[in-house]
């Protein structure tokens, strides 16, 4: 199943994610072991339409489409600034002291987020 959505340029980087995490058992148990949660992501097009992917770091070590199974923290962004994220472009708590990211759910646990972003940016430099 592909977790990219061409509308969404950015969901991409949920399949680099997901591969990140399948790449390996140890990675994932590390990523289960740092995120303990289930993170899901809101993101917005240009066209105004919305799509949920979640990242579970509770109990799976996975990626799917939809906001999972009642998830920890929820973040709701554009799909331009996911994007700006993911490559490191831009930086969470700017994007949320700008009212660009808002998030719902447990704040503390959105922090945990960047490292697991990072392991996209990983995987996108070696494709």
């Amino acid at each position: 199943m592909s977790l990219k959505n061409d509308a969404f340029p950015s969901s991409e980087a949920f399949e680099a994610i997901n591969a990140a995490l399948q790449s390996s058992d140890t990675e994932r148990k590390d990523a289960i072991k740092q995120g303990n949660a289930v993170f899901a992501f809101t993101l917005k097009n240009k066209a105004g339409e919305t799509e949920s992917w979640h990242i579970d770091l509770k109990n799976k070590g996975e990626v799917g489409k939809g906001l999972g199974d009642k998830p920890t923290v929820t973040l709701s962004l554009s799909d331009d600034d996911f994007g700006k994220l993911v490559n490191g472009k831009a930086n969470a708590q700017r994007l949320f002291m700008g009212g660009k990211l808002k998030v719902k759910g447990d704040v503390m646990k959105a922090t945990k987020m960047e490292p697991i972003l990072k392991k996209a940016q990983a995987v996108k430099a070696k494709l």
